[in-house]
């Protein structure tokens, strides 16, 4: 049983594109998705600097692009292919990270690649706006107990925006409260800023969730035809419908990809291909899903990889793959 993991904001890198405009019909992708949203992704995931691409608006569209994309190079299609004809043969669950929810909608059937994209321009935009405001920002807490760093946060009037699992709590605030976070953290834990523009998944990001609710209303969500999670709670989404919802909510909601990873485990997961830009959701797999094989997509190098992945593991059960 194969899960699709799609990372969220932070996992892009300047230049990652770079290795992936020889794979055929990836930049015909790209510049597909770049015309839907109107920004150029693909200079952007090739020429521009971190701080260019740390721009939420830039940052969340390019990863939603460059994860589809890169789940069609996987599967041999290009973009004018229906994800939802091929994913029930190709992988059983779809999961995604905070702005991959977005890329795992479309994994999924729920959204087309275009409605994910216009959706998703509005959402990075949005929060950019959002996070303009007022000054806030995010730290990632490491290691420590995890109710003394809950303790700690609820404290400083800081909220867990990410509980990732695998010892890892992502801190969102005032800049101020993150700062006294990090003079005094909690014992055994590290404390590491994060580089991005505002408090996202928190209450600061209400004004977005207006905006993206009024885009989100000109859409018609389709059924999922494999599992999709969520990261409000974990649990598979009811229906299409119920998976928009979750996904306009989501951005002022915390992300408990805890749980997400938990209902892998029951679900009898044998096997993550994270999809590029791989990397952050296969490290939190290889600490919290014993068992489970991972593969993270990181250039075109891991196709192969990622193709022979898909064989072996989609459709079966944890019985069939340990026979």
């Amino acid at each position: 049983m194969l899960v699709v993991a799609c990372p969220g904001q932070g996992a892009q890198s300047p230049g990652m594109l770079v290795p992936w405009t020889e794979v055929d019909g990836f930049a015909d992708s790209l510049a597909r998705a770049s015309d839907v949203v109107g920004v150029d992704l693909l200079a952007h995931g090739t020429t521009s600097d971190a701080e260019t691409i740390r721009d939420t608006a830039v940052a969340q569209p390019l990863l939603v692009a460059t994860a589809l994309a890169s789940l069609r190079a996987v599967l041999g299609t290009d973009a004018t292919t229906d994800l939802a004809r091929l994913a029930p043969a190709s992988f059983d669950v779809a999961a995604g990270h905070s702005v991959g929810e977005l890329a795992a909608a479309a994994a999924a059937g729920v959204l087309t690649d275009d409605d994910a994209l216009r959706l998703v321009a509005v959402r990075g935009a949005a929060m950019a706006h959002a996070a303009a405001a007022t000054p806030t920002g995010m730290s990632a807490v490491l290691g420590g107990d995890p109710d003394e760093v809950l303790a700690r946060l609820e404290a400083l009037d800081l909220v867990p925006a990410n509980v990732n699992g695998g010892g890892q709590v992502v801190a969102a605030g005032a800049l101020d409260a993150l700062a006294a976070l990090g003079t005094e953290a909690p014992a055994r834990a590290r404390v590491v800023p994060l580089q991005v523009a505002g408090a996202f998944h928190t209450r600061y990001m209400a004004p977005a969730v207006d905006e993206l609710a009024a885009a989100a209303a000109a859409v018609t969500p389709r059924e999922p035809v494999v599992t999709l999670l969520g990261n409000a709670d974990g649990a598979a989404v009811t229906s299409g419908a119920d998976a928009l919802t979750r996904i306009v909510g989501q951005v002022a909601r915390p992300v408990r990809w805890d749980l997400c990873q938990a209902t892998l485990l029951e679900l009898g997961v044998t096997a993550l291909l994270e999809v590029a830009p791989g990397g952050v959701l296969t490290g939190l797999a290889r600490r919290t899903l014993p068992g489970v094989e991972t593969l993270a997509l990181k250039s075109p190098a891991d196709l192969d990889a990622a193709r022979d992945l898909v064989r072996r593991h989609a459709g079966t059960t944890a019985q069939e793959s340990q026979s």
